[in-house]
């Protein structure tokens, strides 16, 4: 009997590990499709077109967003970045669970706009772990590492409205956790709005 798709949306701070995390989820359930966005900005070397990004002139972005056309979208650093509403309920409806890695601002428009949805949180042990993972990278400014911490503060207290919050302090326990909370998102009755309804009518009563 065919389910309805769900959108796993995972937000975390930076250094937080998500994108560890995510790719693990991928490997074990790759039929998880991932979210394709809409971009104004220019393709890096490498990105192709409907498989890294959407990549829309300005004005065509402009046009799908004052239609309607985005389940959220942002501007971020003179670009804008959009999940195309369309495509991704199609995709839903269709069965197949789409996962989304997105901050908490695009996630809270999701909320508004998408209805099988499971928003996980991933965090850090401490504040201070997070820091320390920061620096380990040493990539980071010290003005960039600040800014990171400050923009944690903030994302971290927004992290009660989501339905799922995972503690990335051993990767392996994290990650079970997270499986887990996947799993279970596609066992509720809006996965499987026909199941009650088929064994009803299929009785004797």
């Amino acid at each position: 009997m065919p389910r309805k798709g769900i959108a796993l949306v995972l937000s975390a701070p930076s250094g937080a590990g998500k994108s560890t995390l995510t790719a693990m989820l991928r490997k074990e359930f790759p039929d998880l499709a991932y979210s394709v966005s809409c971009t104004t900005r220019k393709p890096r070397p490498g990105e192709v077109d409907g498989r890294d990004y959407h990549f829309v002139s300005e004005s065509d972005f402009l046009r799908q967003r004052e239609a309607g056309g985005f389940a959220e979208w942002a501007q971020v650093h003179g670009n804008y970045y959009g999940t195309p509403l369309v495509e991704v309920t199609n995709k839903l409806d269709q069965g197949f669970d789409i996962l989304f890695d997105i901050d908490v601002q695009g996630a809270a428009q999701l909320k508004l706009n998408l209805f099988n949805t499971c928003f996980i949180f991933i965090l850090p042990p401490s504040l201070e772990e997070l820091e320390h993972r920061l620096r380990l990278r040493g990539t980071e400014s010290e003005e960039s590492i600040q800014a990171r911490l400050h923009n944690a503060y903030d994302e971290i207290k927004e992290a009660r409205w989501y339905d799922a919050l995972i503690v990335n302090d051993d990767l392996e326990t994290a990650y079970l956790h997270l499986r887990s909370v996947y799993l279970a998102a596609t066992l509720t009755p809006a996965c499987q709005p026909e199941l009650l309804q088929s064994l009803l009518q299929g009785g004797n009563h």
